[in-house]
């Protein structure tokens, strides 16, 4: 199953290195964002609990670009047929487009997590980094494990565009509360991390629920 999913992955790597439709469509959407609410609010920095929401509410919605296109050649090509023809464990394609949203979502970050703190946080990141490193990882990881499910509900719908939002962003409203809060206190002046342990089980549980639940089920989607 492993070495089947690597396949999958490398291949969806390698067609978007060739086409450069998902992380530059995503990475240009963040930093419009950006730069919309740095002249819109009209403020030098921003701190709390607006910054925080700022942050990830705009990369959550910019990972709904890279799930509505994360089924895509597969679906064009005919790709699932085949795999449910071939002769092997058809949750290698979960993990596969899971692994493949993953490194996407890292790819962006890399890119606009800084314009973000150039932006909307005056002096930067500061002191905050590691923690928000922790914060982000689990955050992309419970995204990746969702709209890889979702992608392949989606893909099967004619209005593939319109259903993957609206089954993702609601599966993904305990994901953005724990990642704003978590990252809330990292942003604010004054005062250091509180409860930041709280948080970050909290996201340790909302990935380990769904990674095992989308792992349970996506043999049995494939199937309908």
């Amino acid at each position: 199953m492993i070495r089947t999913a690597g396949t999958i992955l490398r291949k969806d790597l390698r067609l978007e290195l060739r086409t450069k439709e998902s992380v530059p469509a995503m990475t240009l959407f963040t930093l419009t964002v950006y730069v919309l609410f740095h002249f819109g609010l009209d403020r030098d920095s921003l701190d709390g609990d607006l910054a925080s929401g700022v942050l990830w509410v705009t990369l959550l919605l910019a990972s709904v670009i890279g799930v509505s296109r994360l089924y895509a050649a597969e679906r064009e090509q005919g790709g699932v047929d085949a795999l449910l023809l071939a002769p092997v464990d058809r949750t290698a394609l979960f993990l596969a487009k899971a692994a493949g949203l993953l490194l996407f979502l890292v790819a962006v970050e890399i890119v606009a997590v800084p314009a973000f703190a150039i932006l909307l946080l005056g002096p930067g990141l500061g002191g905050a980094l590691p923690e928000l490193l922790a914060i982000l990882m689990l955050g992309n990881l419970g995204v990746a494990a969702v709209g890889a499910l979702v992608g392949a509900l989606a893909a099967e719908s004619r209005a593939r565009e319109l259903t993957a939002p609206l089954l993702l962003l609601p599966l993904l409203v305990p994901l953005l509360i724990s990642c704003a809060q978590a990252t809330e206190p990292l942003f604010r002046q004054e005062q250091g991390p509180e409860d930041l342990g709280r948080w970050l089980g909290l996201l340790t549980l909302y990935d380990v629920v769904f990674v095992l639940l989308s792992v349970a089920v996506f043999d049995y989607l494939l199937e309908d």
